[in-house]
């Protein structure tokens, strides 16, 4: 089941509000928890027992750590990695690491290892970071241990952020857990944010998808440099709206009950570095990376080589924590070698250049990024990053994009759209922000705007699912 669907919407979400806000208040987190399972049963009831089997394991392991002291602490919190690890790694990359194993055995005259492939439970890796933060803040003291079972549980597998994020930090939602106030001003804006996700997804990313899908599809010999641009900047449009609007739905969903969970995205398409672009992107994923890993490799209290090691220990296994797949480390190593190279002399090389061309340096570089991300293979990317600077391409023939065998007038559009949602400055935004905040004349009509314009998004959104396939979000696969 995804937010997406018809299914969700009308269905499942209503059923869950009536039964959340009948429930005493003293017993909500049971009636969210028993939701939230079958919300996640609903597409891998196969997994289900795994993930509360950890859980559980995780729950106890944290009160020994919680209850011991030196040599004994650190232990339990070592197998407490150790454990999570193992589950993430059997589930996510056995077959990756069997393949791969198998492809040497071949290049030398053995045979293929036999092997069952393993069923990838959806939404591992996040779940899976989030039980691990509990840990962690339990052993820094950075929060109690939950309160109950039931608790904690809750935590990790609540249905709005349980496949795709927001990454939820323990300590960030402790105390929600037990002493959140669901208000009808809190419900409101979760129904906002919740139809803006939509309309993201729905009719910007799935249009862009398609336009994307259609030029990865094409074979070697149709793909030209017109064609490729147009291809990867769909993607690029795609992937952005598609998490980012996963992300809002998850937001306006926790808010919906009373959950504040933190921002996931702050317009990365305007960012002049990779530096900045990390602070903007997938911000979820970023803390737990520098809170978890990187400030306890050394963060920036070390010296420059050991730095930038640092760095890009953080990317590689970020690029792996996306997918069992080279390119998915290679696209960790590339992101990894920019900000290297930015903290070595880069980011002095770019004071000197005008803000706009700083920002179209970094966009170019993210889009060769999302070569990587978006290509079945090392080899398919290679090929396409070259189509992109004019090599190995065929004879161009510009009229065949106006003629829309690859994008139409109505994705055009949607490219206009998605454009001017990504690349309008801050100061824009926050302009508006802040008149929607206002309690002015001007401040409440433009609340009112904006409620109508969620609205209408709901509207265009539901007709536009009830006449397309089943899309599923791109996050979903990690």
């Amino acid at each position: 089941m995804v937010f997406s669907s018809l299914l969700f919407i009308f269905v499942f979400l209503p059923l869950f509000i009536f039964a959340y806000y009948l429930t005493p208040r003293a017993y909500r987190n049971i009636t969210a928890l028993v939701g939230s399972y079958f919300f996640y049963s609903w597409g891998a009831p196969q997994v289900v027992l795994v993930l509360l089997g950890s859980s559980l394991a995780d729950y106890l392991i944290a009160k020994r750590i919680d209850k011991a002291n030196g040599v004994a602490r650190y232990r339990w919190m070592a197998f407490a990695v150790l454990l999570n690890a193992s589950l993430l790694v059997y589930y996510k990359y056995a077959n990756f690491f069997v393949a791969e194993f198998s492809r040497i055995l071949l290049c030398f005259g053995g045979s293929s290892v036999p092997w069952v492939e393993v069923v990838l439970p959806v939404g591992i890796s996040f779940f899976t970071f989030q039980k691990l933060s509990y840990c962690v803040d339990v052993y820094r003291r950075d929060a109690e241990p939950a309160a109950s079972f039931v608790d904690y549980c809750l935590y990790v597998v609540l249905f709005p952020q349980l496949i795709a994020g927001p990454i939820v930090r323990y300590h960030d939602v402790a105390q929600q857990l037990r002493y959140r106030r669901e208000t009808p001003a809190m419900f409101a804006l979760g129904v906002q944010r919740f139809c803006l996700g939509l309309g993201k997804k729905v009719l910007i990313a799935d249009e862009m998808g398609a336009v994307a899908d259609g030029v990865f599809a094409l074979p070697a010999s149709e793909l030209s440099i017109s064609y490729a641009w147009v291809g990867i900047l769909a993607y690029t449009f795609q992937i952005y709206f598609d998490f980012a609007g996963y992300s809002d739905m998850a937001i306006g969903l926790g808010r919906l009950f009373g959950f504040e969970f933190l921002e996931n995205f702050n317009r990365p398409y305007v960012s002049q570095s990779i530096t900045e672009f990390w602070r903007r992107w997938h911000m979820s994923l970023s803390s737990w990376m520098r809170e978890y890993l990187y400030i306890p490799l050394g963060g920036n209290r070390v010296g420059k080589v050991r730095l930038y090691v640092n760095l890009w220990i953080v990317f590689l296994l970020s690029g792996f924590w996306h997918g069992a797949q080279w390119n998915f480390l290679a696209w960790g190593a590339y992101h990894g070698l920019f900000l290297v190279l930015e903290r070595a002399f880069l980011l002095n090389v770019y004071r000197l250049l005008p803000a706009f061309v700083r920002n179209l340096l970094t966009v170019i570089a993210v889009v060769f990024g999302w070569v990587l991300f978006r290509s079945a293979d090392l080899g398919a990317a290679v090929d396409f990053s070259l189509r992109l600077l004019g090599l190995n391409s065929p004879p161009e023939i510009l009229a065949r994009i106006t003629w829309g065998e690859i994008i139409g007038i109505r994705q055009i559009f949607v490219v206009a759209v998605a454009a001017v949602l990504s690349f309008t400055s801050d100061s824009i935004w926050q302009r508006l922000l802040a008149l929607y905040r206002e309690g002015s004349l001007a401040g409440n009509l433009f609340s009112f705007l904006v409620g109508l314009g969620a609205l209408l998004l709901f509207c265009f959104s539901v007709l536009s699912l009830a006449n397309s396939q089943f899309s599923p979000f791109l996050y979903f696969r990690f």
